[in-house]
């Protein structure tokens, strides 16, 4: 499997893009990583790898991440938090006419404003990115994180 350096770089930076527009608050940002017929799931590990279809968020669309948007500065109701990814170099995993299919290890921390950070959500993204007009995108981001045990409300994208 070979990039070539400018995908590679692209690649990168579609990586650190989309951890920094996610811990910029700034959640219209989001959608856009994303192909139109895009797959974004949240999933415990455990389902993940039993094959399990059960995901704590599962959207099959940019509109329905638009819609995630929506949710999130309208109608849900939580105490605001902070979060700041920390995100690992991919490891491709195939390249192909599909795309790129890539694994990232990542750790989200979490700053209430009235407490101190403390590790919200662990895990990995599986990703498929392909090449668009407007650069690489995501075609599929699978966020598997490993604890069983999470807060009672993921409320940002991760």
């Amino acid at each position: 499997m070979k990039l070539d350096f400018d995908t590679w770089q692209a690649l990168l930076q579609l990586q650190a893009d989309y951890a920094a527009a996610v811990d910029s608050g700034d959640w219209d940002l989001w959608p856009g990583f994303f192909t139109d017929d895009c797959l974004y799931k949240l999933q415990p590990r455990e389902n993940h790898e039993r094959g399990f279809p059960l995901a704590t968020l599962s959207f099959d669309s940019q509109a329905s991440l638009r819609d995630r948007v929506y949710g999130i500065k309208e109608t849900l109701f939580h105490d605001p938090y902070y979060q700041r990814h920390v995100v690992g170099a991919p490891v491709l995993r195939s390249v192909g006419e599909d795309g790129i299919r890539c694994e990232s290890n990542y750790a989200v921390f979490r700053t209430k404003l009235d407490g101190l950070s403390s590790v919200f959500n662990v895990g990995r993204y599986i990703d498929r990115v392909v090449a668009t007009p407007d650069g690489l995108k995501f075609a599929e981001r699978l966020v598997i994180y490993d604890s069983e045990m999470i807060p009672n409300s993921i409320i940002y994208p991760i």
